[in-house]
């Protein structure tokens, strides 16, 4: 059984009779009401009260219902509305619906055609209002489970990012470079694709991938890789061997981040002229990410100190860089890494070794 007391009724309407008849049919069924005799009387009350229902006449003096009508169409609470007249006009009915009206009711009421259309308008209000709550309660639904994919989706990059990075970081344990020169060479290679403009994805990927470069010293034999002093001829083509050995470890894989840092091993010690090695690639034959990981590689490792040299001056580093324009290095990707410079330093500032 509906509880008609939960539901206020707002009748609107410049005749006092009219009024007072609407008000004691629907206080009998136990609807509580207020009235108004005009629009603007009507607008202060439904301001300042809560209201289920509003049953307003159409033609008044002064604004009419048809302007009260427009005045609620931003109405911020759940609102039902039979307009009444006591001119029978569709085009009129049509309107007022179109306006957002529930119901069309004519002058003289008949007591049960009021209760039913009432009736009929609240139970209307309140499959509007479940529906709006489970749209309320659907959306907040996908905002959780979306929120929840993007934790999961974050996880996941970060898992991957940690991943690449320990692995690279396991080839410098064999090594006389640290772990910064890890961090630095993913940070430098994203500060020139994005010099290049480059897409964005790009950039995130060559960031993580580049760090990757020199995997393959996990297959160097330690007498060489950590010898302190000149290599031979025959120990220097051994060392040689560590970009085939990175891209064997890497190649395969269906991870796009796997597959550029497969790239970046293979080719970052090839040279755009072509003396470079392991395959002697020209040019543009090299990938963009070996092209752009080359010049990063050649400008931390002449800035950072090692057993064997003592770290050269940026200044210095970025002079022999200049030197090798064209022959060693992709020409704009060493002018994207020179108009990077300032970024470049503050990078290595801030991941110095320790």
């Amino acid at each position: 059984m509906v509880d008609a007391s939960q539901y206020r009724i707002l009748i609107v309407d410049d005749e006092y009779p009219v009024r007072e008849l609407i008000s004691q049919i629907v206080q009998r069924e136990g609807y509580p009401c207020d009235s108004a005799e005009d629009v603007d009387s009507a607008l202060e009350l439904l301001d300042a009260n809560d209201y289920s229902l509003l049953i307003s006449d159409i033609n008044m003096p002064g604004k009419t219902g048809i302007d009260l009508l427009n005045s609620l169409a931003h109405y911020p609470k759940p609102l039902a509305i039979l307009m009444a007249t006591a001119e029978s006009d569709r085009k009129v009915a049509i309107h007022t619906m179109e306006l957002g009206a529930y119901g069309y009711l004519i002058k003289p009421f008949d007591r049960n055609e009021l209760l039913i259309n009432v009736a009929n308008a609240l139970h209307r209000l309140e499959l509007e209002k479940n529906n709006l709550r489970y749209s309320e309660e659907l959306e907040e639904m996908v905002r959780e489970r979306t929120e929840k994919l993007r934790q999961a989706e974050q996880e996941i990059r970060d898992s991957r990012a940690e991943t690449i990075f320990r692995l690279a970081k396991a080839a410098e344990f064999r090594d006389n470079e640290t772990a910064q020169h890890t961090v630095r060479m993913g940070e430098y290679c994203a500060v020139v694709a994005r010099s290049l403009v480059l897409e964005g994805d790009f950039c995130e990927r060559i960031r993580q991938a580049s760090p990757l470069h020199d995997v393959g010293k996990i297959g160097i034999p330690d007498h060489i890789l950590l010898k302190p002093g000149k290599l031979t001829a025959e120990e220097f083509e051994i060392i040689k061997q560590h970009p085939d050995i990175g891209f064997r470890i890497l190649d395969g894989s269906r991870s796009e981040f796997l597959i550029m840092g497969a790239n970046i091993a293979y080719t970052h010690h090839e040279k755009w002229d072509g003396s470079g090695y392991p395959r002697g690639l020209v040019g543009e034959e090299i990938p963009l990410e070996g092209r752009i990981a080359a010049v990063c590689d050649v400008f931390d490792a002449l800035t950072s100190d090692r057993v064997y040299k003592a770290a050269m001056s940026p200044e210095k580093a970025v002079e022999i860089l200049r030197e090798g324009r064209g022959t060693h290095f992709d020409p704009l990707c060493l002018d994207a890494f020179i108009r990077s410079i300032a970024d470049i330093l503050a990078l290595k500032l801030k991941f110095a070794d320790g």
